[in-house]
């Protein structure tokens, strides 16, 4: 369909421009507004009616008077340039060039609506991707082509943590990695972490940066997540790279979504969002994954924010059903001043089983790690009963396990913000924990490889 302009429209509200009597005009179809001194708005044409058509701008409608904004249809979805020098760049979160080096020449054009992966096209993920960090590499394990969320809330170390992965996540074995980390919503000091610190930690040349600000238009943060998937599946799929996608705060995604169905007038669901929020964020996180006989993946670390810390709200709900697993921030593990504040015992890699074990990280990964959460389980049980008898009327395995408890939290779960801990390291330590308990208390674990430790530690 060739371009065509119109000029007038019937009604401006909000972020919206309503038309009468357009002919062709088609859903997600990208249109150029025009103001009266001559400036071009992107939208895209989210309502078509036989007597109307309802345009969405990006950038907003301040300025716009009906009787002089001009309306020209493009006949195209929203599409965005893709080439391999988009590696060490930072774009807007509508794509635009945000270094000053340039838009991206060369290369494809791709719409950023995307699609999630055939299931009969998948490979089933396998790989361990190692972050550095222990509580997540063993307990809560990242396995190429998996999508694992990180559920945090307002105030907890989110960024932090999510910047950490960035830059010290890497899949064994391969060269080709790298990371397309967006930043959704996010204020200004917030950008300005994420540019200096995930370029001087060295991954500024296997990465690209998406960032839209709290003072963008809510339209642009629709858009920003799929313009990272986009890339991340080129990278992935026409460049052979194995792509760890960082999307933070997926909370902010979900408001914009709720913010723009209430100005279109459609029926809320549940807390206001749309009755179509669980199938919008599966439409982004179903396009993480392998192919096969392909030699890229593409894999996703959601992050979220709980209102008022409620993991049963609509966003972190929707997200468990969608995702293999979550990643729990600890209000009162931070507090303590335990970083990252991993709340193990709610916290779950559905995928680490098939990922872990000989050949990908160590044969003793999984008895190791199932024995630490049994034995960390069970702290909070000696705790609760702690706090009613006393410290003092505990038995012997009793005050093991609470001495377990808080070395487990202080020396495992806590580490600095660049520490870089390798998975053998990181088992090593886990063994040295448990030999705090007595050997009748370390029921998820064989006698040969109890003594296989003991032998190695001698």
């Amino acid at each position: 369909m060739s371009a065509t302009e119109y000029i007038g429209v019937r009604k401006i509200t909000g972020p919206f421009v309503l038309l009468d009597g357009i002919q062709g005009a088609g859903y997600d179809e990208i249109v150029l507004v025009s103001t009266p001194d001559g400036e071009a708005r992107k939208g895209r044409v989210v309502l078509v009616d036989e007597k109307a058509t309802l345009v969405q701008v990006f950038t907003g409608t301040e300025g716009l008077v009906p009787e002089t904004t001009s309306v020209r249809f493009l006949g195209r979805e929203l599409e965005m340039a893709l080439a391999p020098s988009m590696l060490g760049r930072t774009f807007s979160g509508l794509g635009e060039p945000r270094d000053g080096y340039g838009p991206v020449l060369g290369g494809v054009r791709r719409p950023v609506r995307g699609a999630p992966i055939n299931p009969m096209a998948r490979e089933y993920p396998r790989n361990f991707i190692s972050t550095g960090i222990s509580s997540l590499d063993v307990l809560l394990t990242l396995i190429r082509g998996q999508k694992l969320p990180i559920f945090s809330g307002n105030g907890l170390p989110h960024n932090a943590l999510a910047v950490q992965i960035a830059t010290q996540s890497k899949l064994l074995g391969a060269e080709n990695f790298v990371v397309v980390f967006a930043g959704i919503g996010i204020k200004n000091d917030d950008a300005a972490y994420f540019q200096s610190h995930l370029a001087s930690e060295g991954r500024g040349g296997n990465l690209v940066l998406f960032l839209n600000l709290a003072d963008d238009p809510v339209i642009e943060r629709i858009a920003t997540p799929r313009l990272a998937l986009t890339t991340a599946e080129y990278l992935a799929f026409d460049l052979g790279m194995h792509v760890l996608v960082i999307l933070t705060d997926m909370t902010s995604y979900c408001e914009a979504l709720r913010e723009l169905s209430v100005a279109r007038g459609e029926v809320p669901s549940r807390k206001g969002y749309p009755a179509y929020l669980y199938s919008d964020l599966a439409s982004l996180y179903e396009r993480a994954g392998a192919l096969r006989n392909s030699k890229g993946s593409v894999t996703q670390i959601p992050i979220l924010s709980m209102p008022n810390d409620d993991i049963t709200h609509p966003v972190p709900d929707l997200t468990g059903f969608i995702t293999e697993g979550q990643i729990v921030l600890s209000r009162d593990l931070e507090a303590r001043g335990i970083y990252p504040p991993v709340d193990v015992l709610p916290s779950l890699s559905r995928l680490m089983k098939d990922g872990i074990g000989k050949g990908s990280t160590r044969e003793d990964h999984a008895n190791l790690a199932g024995q630490l959460f049994a034995s960390y389980s069970r702290v909070q049980e000696v705790r609760a009963l702690a706090g009613v008898v006393g410290t003092d009327e505990l038995s012997r395995a009793d005050k093991a396990s609470l001495a377990f408890g808080d070395s487990f939290e202080r020396l495992f779960v806590n580490q600095g913000m660049e520490e870089n801990r390798e998975i053998g390291h990181s088992l090593d330590l886990g063994w040295k924990l448990l030999s705090m308990l007595p050997v009748q208390e370390l029921s998820r674990l064989s006698m040969e490889e109890i003594e296989k430790y003991i032998k190695k530690r001698a």
